[in-house]
């Protein structure tokens, strides 16, 4: 089996959720080939994803492609994967992979898998297990187009223990300018933040109406820096203007599957499961005993979150020092 694997990145530097995919990817066995697309400095660090199992990398890159263009990259891949004819390609359900992937499919006419939880080889096919219905319901499914077009939700692999060499690199011929894509990306306005991305996350810890004001929330700050932590919020939250919206969880947020997430004054209304219920281990504080989130609880504390967060911290700290 021959696998495709479009590696996100920014400033030239590789999402976590790409290497993911490439690690998983070589597991499946068969050639693991990597395409890289962006500015001059996406190449630079190309080689390096031959540690995760890319066989070899393929640079597409041009100072026009330096900001994402979900137009330009589709194209570009689509041209890769019509010159590879790869049985499969795979990328991470990350924003930018959810912009391509849509566009990808079309210009390959085959069907797309989005968002998927387990990767699995059988019978020289991929399948596939994701989540419907707001993660009411798990699908097994296989996709009979080729190649077979799959998104991975991020943290739903770990990266390979024992790392590889280096890939060999080779550029990709453009067949697209500038002038051919119908749409330009003149800014990109990062956020202001030192924390990890939410969706990239090895610990998350939400807080919900029940802390009930945005003065509350460095409660939450000051247990999230002691455990390594990045916050998030329910949408509820986010529409109170408690916290912006790249804080948010949940169906029409960020989709995360943390190691450990902790839902802290959070209902567990459908919307927020949604996008967060393949979480490794939940933990949930709420003073309702009858809360939603207890049903998809790994751990889960009734009592006053007022009570109960800094008493947490507090053994964190101790922990620490002993």
């Amino acid at each position: 089996m021959k696998i495709l694997v479009i590696a996100e990145h920014r400033g030239g530097k590789f999402k976590k959720g790409a290497l993911e995919c490439i690690a998983q990817a070589t597991r499946l066995g068969g050639e693991v080939v990597a395409l890289v697309i962006g500015g001059p400095d996406a190449k630079a660090g190309a080689a390096s994803l031959g540690k995760q199992g890319a066989a070899r990398v393929l640079a597409a890159t041009a100072d026009w492609l330096e900001r994402f263009n979900g137009d330009a990259y589709a194209r570009i891949a689509a041209d890769v994967v019509k010159a590879e004819k790869p049985d499969a390609v795979l990328l991470a359900a990350t924003l930018d992979g959810k912009d391509v992937a849509p566009r990808l499919a079309a210009h390959l006419d085959v069907g797309y898998a989005p968002d998927c939880t387990k990767v699995e080889a059988e019978g020289g096919r991929l399948k596939l297990v994701r989540p419907l219905y707001a993660g009411k319901a798990y699908a097994t499914v296989k996709l009979n187009s080729s190649p077979q077009l799959v998104s991975i939700r991020p943290n739903s692999y770990p990266l390979l223990e024992q790392e590889k060499g280096d890939a060999a690199v080779s550029d990709v011929a453009l067949s697209i300018s500038a002038a051919d894509v119908r749409s330009k990306v003149v800014e990109v306005e990062a956020a202001k933040t030192e924390k990890a991305d939410l969706s990239e996350a090895e610990i998350i810890v939400s807080g919900g109406r029940g802390l009930k004001g945005p003065e509350n929330f460095p409660l939450l700050e000051e247990f999230a820096k002691e455990i390594g932590a990045t916050v998030g919020a329910s949408r509820a939250v986010v529409d109170a203007g408690w916290r912006p919206h790249g804080d948010q969880v949940g169906q029409t947020g960020k989709t995360v599957a943390p190691n450990l997430y902790f839902a802290i004054g959070i209902s567990g209304a459908i919307q927020h499961l949604a996008g967060m219920s393949t979480s490794k281990v939940i933990v949930a504080v709420n003073k309702d005993a009858d809360a939603p989130i207890f049903k998809v609880a790994s751990y889960g504390i009734v009592g006053d979150l007022f009570e109960v967060v800094p008493k947490m911290t507090e053994e964190v700290r101790k922990l620490k020092k002993g």
